[in-house]
């Protein structure tokens, strides 16, 4: 019983830590889990490619709850390998999760859609990820349960979520290039300072309203320039991308910065922006948006 998915990477317009409202946006960077089953295996071993000391925990708990729910709780191995960095504010934990419990499915043999009133639907997109997300409220990886960056890294496009009922409150499509960059640093989303962003939560109410009237850019580049100031990161990386970029933010609880750029608007150069940053320590990655989200392989 072997089963294989991938998930996407995202990036952020809002972050949910003031007030557990967020938004976030599917990137073209993957996470892809493979995961075999074993009825007679006591548990979950869990193995990450990049890093063989990385805990395993969040990926073990999405195949476990996953078999719990929909097989008959059988244990077996689950394996990530990823091109989003761990710890860096690219969602690498919400993608890993995504990509785990979306193999387990494909391995029981259950057919994963978005609409619940079909019947050949068996698990929908949006129940697989809420599963990963109380994997991760279970495993300790994240504070609010980010259901704002699961449902980017699920379902693709701008999602908009209030990430205490794990209600999706908004999705849109949108078709931006991306440049990302991302100091050695790692930042890790359950040492983030809460009272800090809580004491933004008027800037962050801002870019709520920003986001669900779909004025995606101006709410990220708003969120990035508070939480930065909340977390302690520098704001000169947004500062130099802003004036040749449709938006740019803090990414997550950082460290990376991600701008990004409407193709269709010749105002726009992310090429000068990487000219900006290719001054600074660590590594800048050209990407894209993605609307399709995570599938089954």
């Amino acid at each position: 019983m072997e089963g294989q998915a991938a998930a996407l990477g995202a990036g952020t317009v809002l972050n949910a830590l003031a007030t557990g409202t967020g938004a976030a946006f599917g990137l073209d960077v993957e996470t892809r889990a493979t995961v075999e089953l074993d009825p007679a295996a006591d548990g979950v071993e869990g193995e990450i490619a990049e890093d063989a000391a990385a805990d395993t925990d969040l990926i073990e708990r999405c195949v476990a709850l996953a078999t719990d729910r929909w097989g008959d709780g059988e244990g077996g191995r689950v394996r990530t390998d990823s091109d989003v960095p761990l710890a860096a504010g690219l969602k690498s934990s919400s993608a890993a999760a995504n990509a785990a419990v979306l193999a387990t499915c494909d391995a029981l043999g259950l057919a994963v859609g978005d609409d619940p009133d079909d019947p050949a639907v068996e698990v929908t997109r949006l129940a697989a990820c809420r599963l990963g997300v109380r994997a991760a409220r279970e495993a300790g990886v994240t504070v609010t349960g980010a259901f704002d960056d699961a449902t980017a890294s699920m379902l693709g496009g701008v999602t908009v979520t209030d990430n205490g009922a794990d209600e999706l409150r908004r999705r849109e499509a949108v078709d931006w290039d991306a440049l990302v960059w991302t100091p050695p640093e790692r930042a890790y989303s359950a040492d983030a300072d809460v009272a800090r962003c809580e004491a933004v939560a008027p800037m962050a109410d801002l870019v709520a309203d920003l986001a669900l009237d779909g004025r995606y850019g101006e709410a990220m580049t708003v969120n990035g320039l508070a939480f930065s100031a909340a977390l302690g990161f520098d704001a000169d990386p947004a500062v130099e991308a802003m004036p040749h970029a449709t938006a740019v933010s803090l990414s997550g609880t950082g460290p990376s910065v991600v701008a990004v750029a409407d193709p269709a608007d010749p105002e726009t150069d992310l090429d000068a922006v990487a000219d900006a940053w290719a001054e600074r320590p660590g590594t800048l990655r050209r990407t894209a948006t993605r609307n399709d989200g995570a599938a089954v392989e």
